[in-house]
């Protein structure tokens, strides 16, 4: 009997947290006053055969030792398993990173299990590797909810307003400012309405009032301006942009002529958000001669620290930005001691023009965006970074804007979707509106004339940025329709997709039409059966596109599509020469 008792408690010494383990889990699933709804199952809690190896001298769990899945884990037990720790008569500890999981840890008890330590009386230990996701997971926590698709929205019809600058009213009514007197308005920035139409002067009206008339409350600008070279004046005001200071309106516009660096941004102001607008003071002035800036195209903007700026410009000289008053009687004009035109922020080569300036809290970044090329056929979108308002603005190459030709990564060149009834050219002039953690690029576009033209009427849209992994801007491929991110696995990706691969930086009237390629479960990207590059997941929305051996860093996102006129996945990334990708995916 003695013997028997002896060889018991070597079994047990030898095999006493494997008994622990095996009454624990009984104890659980017996439990009879467990909830109905929350079985403890083999999907919720799953260790293989060969998940515990014990030696007799210690207890040792491998990194393969156990396997949690991704899906979280339930316990009937009334008792709570704490986060910080499980404690117990053992000495064997499991490091703060030893238990990971993509979900939350469930018990209908109080406590929760901690990643800090679980003892007992082993001797035993478990390293922080010991439990490994499995080949599905990824570096994105899994928690955030999956994505949904939009729902057809209302469009209504298109409105056109150029250079479109954004302002959002106390009464959460959005606006649009643009050249040539032209104003929209929306209530969700999806279906947006021609706040008047007519002619310039017929509109000059609306927001300047007729007594008096709008080149009346211009008329310094004027006399500064000019004629043309066909002795005409302007015949109205460029890319202005709304603010409101100390519950009162002001409006910057530019009065210049086509061509001509001989211009002029003046301020007025209001007490309605459409006007009428008076009492116009000078802000910057150009003398037209070489080597000075082009006082067009103003865009206001607060820093983070609530400093107000002002930046301009256009190709003559570049773009350039002022530190403007925030109170007293210069309020919202330039402080002093920054020079006759402030300081410069983009290199004047290329053509860029409409400069945009927003910060991105989540990247701590100040993001300039300019259009380069001609509005009438090669217009594209282009963005830099700094930490500061006032620059160096870096693209994604590590030039600066400020001394570097041709700079700045391009959102997206002349483009045709196959199916689509129309090819998009020359986007650009933009604002940007960040509303509820969303941000919106405002913009205006031509159209496809022909086979390779460019059309003259234009419209104006509103797609969402988003910022890849490396905190850069990607534009959707679609117009907004209320999408918002959310988690996309690998397996929602797979199938067929029609792929702009956009021009390169540089200015390009060429139309890039789509290509099907196919996303495959293997992470090839296949195109007319053959192997042409590669993707991965790389975060709950994040992915990576390789085509051509370049690779795209972006987002898959759920969009609207439409030209086609349905929703399903799209794709949008920008490679390290600051060439952007899009791609929708077939409809099933």
């Amino acid at each position: 009997m003695d013997r028997l008792i002896f060889v018991f408690c070597i079994y047990m010494k030898n095999h006493f947290f494997a008994v622990l383990l095996f009454g624990l889990l009984w104890s659980c699933s017996s439990n009879p006053n467990s909830p109905k709804d929350e079985p403890f199952s083999s999907s919720s809690f799953d260790i293989s055969s060969s998940a515990l190896a014990i030696s007799s001298s210690s207890l040792t769990v491998s990194s393969s030792s156990v396997l949690i899945s991704s899906s979280s884990v339930r316990s009937s037990s009334s008792a709570v398993i704490s986060s910080s720790s499980v404690r117990s008569s053992s000495s064997a500890a499991i490091s703060s990173s030893s238990v990971r999981s993509s979900s939350s840890l469930r018990s209908s008890s109080s406590a929760a299990i901690s990643s800090s330590s679980v003892r007992s009386s082993s001797s035993a230990a478990v390293s922080s590797s010991s439990v490994r996701p499995s080949s599905s997971s990824y570096s994105s926590s899994n928690t955030m909810p999956h994505y949904v698709l939009p729902s057809a929205p209302n469009y209504g019809s298109n409105v056109s307003v150029h250079d479109p600058s954004i302002f959002k009213d106390d009464d959460g009514k959005y606006y649009t400012f643009g050249s040539h007197f032209d104003v929209a308005t929306s209530t969700d920035l999806m279906r947006w309405t021609q706040a008047w139409s007519g002619g310039n002067d017929a509109k000059a009206a609306r927001l300047y009032g007729s007594n008096p008339t709008w080149q009346t409350t211009l008329a310094t600008a004027f006399q500064h301006v000019g004629v043309d070279g066909d002795n005409r004046p302007p015949a109205s005001t460029w890319a202005p942009d709304v603010i409101k200071l100390n519950g009162k309106y002001y409006m910057y516009y530019s009065l210049s002529t086509f061509g001509s660096s001989k211009s002029y941004i003046g301020r007025v102001e209001a007490s309605s958000v459409t006007g009428p607008y008076s009492n116009s003071v000078e802000v910057v002035k150009t003398p037209g001669s070489g080597g000075t800036p082009n006082a067009i195209d103003p865009a206001i903007f607060y820093d983070k620290e609530g400093k107000l700026w002002m930046v301009y410009g256009s190709f003559f000289g570049g773009i350039y930005i002022f530190e403007m008053e925030t109170s007293g009687t210069r309020i919202g004009l330039p402080k002093s001691g920054q020079g006759t035109y402030g300081k410069r922020v983009w290199n004047g080569s290329n053509g860029p023009e409409g400069p945009y300036i927003f910060y991105n809290p989540n990247t701590d970044y100040y993001y300039l965006m300019v259009s380069h090329g001609s509005l009438s056929t090669d217009y594209n979108m282009r963005v830099a970074r700094s930490k500061n308002p006032d620059g160096p603005y870096l693209d994604i190459r590590n030039r600066d804007a400020t001394t570097t030709n041709a700079s700045g990564n391009k959102l997206a060149g002349n483009y045709k979707f196959a199916g689509a009834s129309r090819g998009y050219a020359a986007l650009g002039h933009n604002s940007v509106l960040k509303e509820n953690g969303k941000y919106f690029v405002i913009y205006h576009t031509r159209y496809l004339s022909g086979t390779s033209d460019v059309s003259g009427n234009h419209n104006q849209f509103v797609n969402q940025l988003f910022f890849n992994k490396d905190g850069w801007p990607v534009m959707a491929p679609n117009r907004y329709a209320g999408e918002s991110t959310g988690r996309v696995d690998a397996g929602d990706v797979l199938g067929e997709y029609d792929v702009v691969v956009h021009t390169p930086v540089g200015n390009s009237v060429t139309f890039i039409n789509s290509s099907v390629y196919s996303f495959a479960d293997n992470g090839n990207l296949m195109k007319d059966g053959a192997v042409s590059g590669s993707w991965s997941r790389t975060g709950d929305y994040y992915f990576s596109v390789t085509i051509n051996n370049a690779v795209y860093n972006g987002v898959m996102v759920p969009q609207y599509n439409n030209d086609l006129g349905y929703a399903e996945l799209s794709f949008t990334g920008v490679s390290s020469e600051g060439t952007s990708v899009w791609a929708n995916k077939k409809k099933k």
